[in-house]
């Protein structure tokens, strides 16, 4: 499976609460365990995170608003 490729897109609806607290865990298993682990219908996929990455930030704001957070290596 090491040439295979995961891809996993989501979206749901949530409180702002709930964002933060999804956040914190991701963050979290970054600091902890160099990985972030997914699992969705019954596939769990473990992705190893180098050291050092690029992080990009954008917010966009106005009638609607988004915050994206983008982690790639």
């Amino acid at each position: 499976m090491a040439d295979d490729l995961f891809e996993l897109e989501q979206t749901q609806r949530m409180t702002r609460e709930e964002a933060a607290a999804r956040l914190r865990e991701l963050a979290d298993s970054l600091e902890r365990h160099n990985s972030v682990r997914v699992t969705r219908a019954g596939v769990t996929v473990t992705v190893a995170v180098p050291d050092v990455v690029d992080v990009c930030f954008e917010v966009e704001a106005g009638d609607g608003g988004e915050i994206e957070v983008e982690i790639s290596w």
